[in-house]
């Protein structure tokens, strides 16, 4: 089968053959991928950030972002059948674990993670887990919800732990609203009323974040600490939820915030640089964020298939994995770029 490569970091992916996963274990699931969305992460990987952290070894397979239609189960999956559309939680787990049973799925002891710890969806076929799975809608098709199985959930775990602090007559800040921003957008308008103010460098972006639901949009062009204090009447906003988090974005992020507020880290790649005393002194809190649950996954999915929240995708052939990586990285993407075998 065909497969998108990383053979060597700070280098391009290739398209290659490779053998096709087979279920080996009780539980496993072989998916036919019909959509894996393209992530920052990947870029990420490719810069070689996750070398450390992820212990694979080279070459190995991208994709973490995936859909499709279940193509092979092992003898003790009970909960699809060969044919089933599904979308896939990101991280395979054993159910077993002590953050397992506490429905802390992407904490658990013993998961991996395709597309970084093992060989990913930007394949033909993708080796997962019965526990991964989420069924579709027959009527849905998996490459235009590829992306809500990391993106998607990504933000809608921020937004859902921000819940209690997002009452009406509040203000939330979302710094970025591309791939996973703009998903962000739909669920603050889909969960909570409070006032939400988009913050991005591109206008498109913030022409998208106006349709989806933002109350206000301010270009990052140098004045927009200026222009969140005014929308806030100068106290600042009580949530920052910050879907960029690099080349200084994370430090002007945090300065958005008021006393008391509350600052989600969702986008990564900076360093946050704050005096411990503006902590204390204003009791401002810094929330980190990573993939949502199983059961977030499939709430979202009730908020996607009821048309609440929608994504903005761009498909690309297998072949153009490439392609899509060089127009993410380059800021081309409105939304999300997707592979489609």
């Amino acid at each position: 089968m065909k497969a998108v490569r990383l053979h060597a970091y700070h280098d391009k992916v290739v398209v290659e053959e490779v053998p096709e996963p087979t279920v080996t274990g009780p539980f496993d699931v072989v998916v036919r991928v019909g959509g894996a969305g393209v992530c920052r992460t990947d870029l990420h990987i490719i810069e070689g950030q996750w070398d450390d952290r992820s212990g694979v070894s080279l070459p190995y397979t991208l994709g973490h972002e995936n859909a499709g239609w279940v193509h092979e189960v092992g003898a003790g999956v009970s909960n699809v059948v060969v044919g089933d559309a599904v979308i896939l939680h990101p991280t395979p787990t054993c159910g077993l674990c002590r953050a397992c049973r506490a429905g802390q799925d992407m904490h658990c002891e013993d998961s991996t993670f395709p597309g970084l710890s093992t060989d990913g969806g930007m394949a033909e076929l993708l080796l997962t887990s019965a526990r991964a799975c989420v069924k579709l809608d027959a009527a849905t098709r998996p490459q235009d919800v590829a992306a809500l199985a990391d993106a998607g959930i990504t933000a809608y775990h921020a937004v859902r732990k921000a819940l209690p602090l997002l009452y009406p007559g509040t203000t939330c800040v979302v710094v970025g609203a591309g791939g996973l921003g703009h998903i962000g957008i739909q669920c603050l308008a889909a969960l909570t009323a409070t006032t939400v103010v988009v913050v991005d460098r591109n206008p498109d972006a913030l022409a998208l974040a106006a349709q989806l639901g933002a109350t206000h949009t301010v270009v990052a062009d140098g004045t927009h600490l200026a222009a969140v204090r005014e929308l806030t009447g100068d106290a600042g906003a009580d949530v920052v939820l910050d879907f960029v988090a690099e080349q200084g974005a994370e430090n002007e992020a945090f300065a958005m915030t008021r006393a008391g507020g509350s600052y989600y880290v969702i986008g990564y790649g900076g360093t946050l640089t704050v005096p411990t005393l503006d902590i204390i002194s204003t009791e401002r809190n810094i929330v980190g964020n990573i993939v949502g649950t199983y059961n977030e996954l499939a709430e979202l999915m009730v908020l996607a298939q009821t048309g609440r929240v929608t994504l903005h995708t761009s498909a690309y052939p297998l072949d153009a994995a490439a392609d899509a990586l060089a127009d993410l990285d380059a800021g081309r993407v409105r939304g999300r770029a997707i592979l489609v075998p």
